[in-house]
């Protein structure tokens, strides 16, 4: 009987948007607890050794992070299996690195390397808006950020723009026709379009139709 949290990962059943070879051994990374779910994130060490290549073994990666090297939103990260994902900002300042994590159209992560004026906010989607036991309307984001008092017109499914340094909302973006977006989810996951239709279905999921650069039309 399995009493406790799994601590470990199979590489065979690892989440293929690692691209880990199947040929390097037996286990994986195991993902801590953290902000983002174990199949949409990507651990640092995944991170630093596979894509970054700044290290060779776990050991170079768990040094790397000890000596606090890398910050995730601004704050230190020493863990070498925190799960970084969608939209978190990554730093590296000895190397003067500083990446974004989104998706390509192949529904893998790539670190994107921005400016310094853009690593300082970061977008996050609304999952849930509601008002706690001291009566404090708040809304919680797709990474684990609890944000206190928002902008009344805030509602779920919407975008808001986050000052990292603060965590205080800087402006919101609604989720309405004619806005542009990318997919975080499912077949789709990665591709960038503008919405043009949205049917509400009420108990069930709610059907987005998008038409890309190229002008192709999908739904999802």
């Amino acid at each position: 009987m399995a009493r406790g949290p799994k601590k470990h990962l199979k590489r065979l059943n690892a989440p293929k948007h690692w691209m880990l070879s199947k040929m390097d051994g037996i286990w994986a990374p195991r993902p801590s607890q953290g902000p983002h779910k174990l199949r949409e994130s990507l651990p640092l060490i995944v991170m630093l050794r596979n894509r970054l290549k700044y290290a060779l073994t776990g050991k170079e990666t768990n040094m790397i992070c000890m000596n606090k090297h890398v910050l995730v939103d601004g704050k230190v990260r020493t863990d070498a299996n925190f799960p970084a994902g969608f939209m978190d900002v990554i730093e590296i300042p000895k190397s003067g690195d500083q990446f974004r994590l989104i998706y390509d159209s192949k529904k893998r992560y790539v670190l994107h390397r921005i400016s310094d004026e853009e690593k300082k906010f970061k977008l996050c989607k609304v999952k849930r808006q509601e008002i706690n036991k001291k009566k404090v309307p708040v809304v919680v984001t797709h990474d684990g950020r609890t944000l206190r008092y928002p902008d009344p017109l805030v509602k779920v499914d919407d975008t808001i723009k986050v000052d990292i340094a603060t965590g205080k909302i800087l402006e919101f973006y609604r989720f309405e026709i004619g806005k542009l977006a990318m997919i975080t989810r499912g077949r789709n996951t990665g591709r960038v379009g503008t919405i043009t239709l949205v049917e509400r279905h009420p108990g069930s999921f709610d059907i987005i139709t998008m038409r890309d650069t190229a002008g192709q039309t999908f739904s999802t």
